[in-house]
């Protein structure tokens, strides 16, 4: 266990990063909602729906659950890569409060801190029977596993799908080789893993190793139904399902009946991840759940090094820092990096096919599904997401209309420093750097003092910054630098806490230590 003391500073009387007081809609112990979160791996803002660039539809599903729902166009990862997006999204606050600011190793030894609070476990505290599916990469060691912050159930994989060889690799650039079938021979294969394979875990237990990742939808797809029957007809209980996808994260995988050629597997993927949206649907639509809200979102934006297997931004390309180098999309505060496609659905509750541009992050998950349940939040911390009931159940706009933060993710500066601020319309970057592009450049980490401020509402691409000798400059940035000092203040006076990152290879998921690559079975 990590804990650590907390700060005995005063707080600002007035905080206006606090969670929000719980919303008037109340519903009683009969009405509380079930809450199916679906969180798409490495997916683009230009995959989905009316954002698409070729107009194609290859998600019915997905465009079936826009037009039941409310599609939200500015919304944001709460961190442009994988662990500290999710940690963010199970506790709603920053990495720099629940001390998840980069990724966890095959090989990590801690998590997520065990004196962060994930709103599985207050969900779970109230009644509520709770199941994750899917990528948890957040510590799979002991008491960091899911089923001891807050999940009755978890089927799936402890991290990344790429983090582990597998018997036949996806499609992933460059490609990688299958796992070891022999401890006798040596291979050494840059970028991908050789030695260790890829685990599917239930519960506490390696259920196969290596695993099949073209059977994966498949499966995912029947524990997910399984356990919304499990949870609404055997246990009769109000459910939390979190369904972490593998997809769109390379190797891509996709059901080996589509007829695909090497030019499109992209899209591919995206139809299989569609269909496994699909049949989620269908089972809340065949058990009548009606009274069950459906939140599909991104943990981040494409990873754009993996060229034709990585998805798209749509105009959020970033301009100014492809002129100079580097991507701007997964590990970048660049909008690319961040801006994701999201939809909430929840029959006779959000008004159908509707639109909101109010300005959103995956931190108001947190606040927002335990207002719904009426459920409160532990009172000795606090809280960087914004309760959004009124925004889903209304025609409200008033999001994060003050501030929203953008830590960094890899592309530059400290991990998890909070060095991007979004005022309205306006973005302050006190510090840029591009991500591994497509052809293998990068950008440069440049500082700026004072910062490069972009106006999104007329420069999406973020080409070309505010001039600082303007008044609009001048006023803007009194703003953003005001907002940002009261935020860094907020959580220096906070309980915050520090992710343990040792890495030791005994920490390893290993079904079979002496077997090749840790296989569950001896070969044949």
């Amino acid at each position: 266990s990590q804990c650590f003391s907390t700060l005995v500073l005063s707080a600002p009387q007035h905080c206006t990063f606090c969670m929000s007081p719980l919303s008037d809609t109340h519903f009683s112990e009969k009405e509380r909602p079930n809450f199916i979160i679906i969180l798409a791996d490495d997916i683009g803002w230009g995959d989905l729906w009316v954002n698409r660039p070729d107009n194609s539809t290859p998600t019915p599903w997905l465009d079936s659950l826009m037009l039941k729902g409310k599609r939200f166009t500015d919304f944001h990862s709460p961190a442009s890569t994988c662990s500290p997006s999710r940690a963010a999204l199970l506790t709603g606050r920053h990495g720099l409060r629940n001390g998840v600011t980069h990724n966890f190793a095959v090989g990590s030894v801690g998590g997520l801190p065990l004196n962060e609070t994930t709103f599985a476990e207050l969900l779970h505290d109230a009644g509520y029977y709770t199941a994750i599916i899917g990528k948890w990469h957040l510590g799979h060691n002991g008491s960091y596993n899911p089923v001891h912050r807050g999940f009755d159930y978890y089927f799936g994989i402890p991290y990344s799908n790429d983090m582990g060889c597998t018997d036949k690799p996806g499609l992933n650039l460059p490609s990688c080789p299958p796992c070891l079938h022999s401890q006798y021979i040596s291979r050494k294969h840059e970028e991908c893993y050789t030695k260790v394979s890829l685990p599917l875990i239930e519960n506490e237990t390696i259920f196969e190793q290596p695993l099949d990742t073209w059977s994966l939808k498949d499966r995912y797809a029947t524990a997910a139904v399984n356990q919304i029957f499990t949870a609404s007809i055997s246990k009769k209980q109000p459910f939390l399902l979190y369904v972490a996808l593998a997809h769109m994260h390379v190797p891509l995988f996709h059901n080996a009946f589509l007829n695909v050629t090497t030019q499109d597997p992209y899209t591919a993927s995206l139809s299989d991840m569609d269909s496994l949206v699909g049949t989620i649907m269908q089972a809340v639509s065949t058990e009548q759940l009606e009274n069950t809200l459906i939140w599909f979102t991104g943990d981040n934006g494409p990873w754009e090094q993996k060229c034709q297997f990585a998805g798209h931004v749509g105009p959020f390309v970033g301009k100014w820092q492809m002129s100079r180098g580097g991507g701007s999309a997964k590990r970048t505060t660049w909008e690319g990096g961040h801006r994701v496609p999201t939809v909430v659905a929840w029959p006779k509750k959000i008004k159908p096919n509707s639109t909101s541009s109010a300005l959103l992050s995956g931190l108001d998950i947190f606040p927002t599904i335990l207002s719904l349940a009426g459920v409160k939040p532990p009172t000795d911390r606090r809280y960087d997401g914004t309760d959004i009931t009124d925004i889903l159940l209304n025609d409200s706009d008033t999001g994060h209309k003050v501030h929203l933060m953008h830590p960094n993710s890899g592309a530059a500066g400290q991990f998890g420093d909070l060095q991007t601020v979004r005022l309205k319309h306006h973005k302050a970057f006190y510090i840029t750097g591009g991500s591994v592009t497509c052809g293998g450049g990068s950008g440069q980490q440049q500082y700026h003092n004072p910062p490069l401020i972009f106006d999104l509402s007329l420069d999406e691409a973020e080409e070309t910054p505010l001039n600082p000798e303007s008044e609009e400059y001048r006023s803007v940035l009194k703003e953003v630098e005001r907002e940002r000092e009261a935020l860094l203040w907020d959580i220096a006076t906070d309980k915050v806490s520090s992710a343990d990152y040792t890495v030791n290879s005994a920490a390893v998921p290993c079904c079979q230590p002496h077997n090749p690559a840790c296989r569950c079975h001896s070969l044949k």
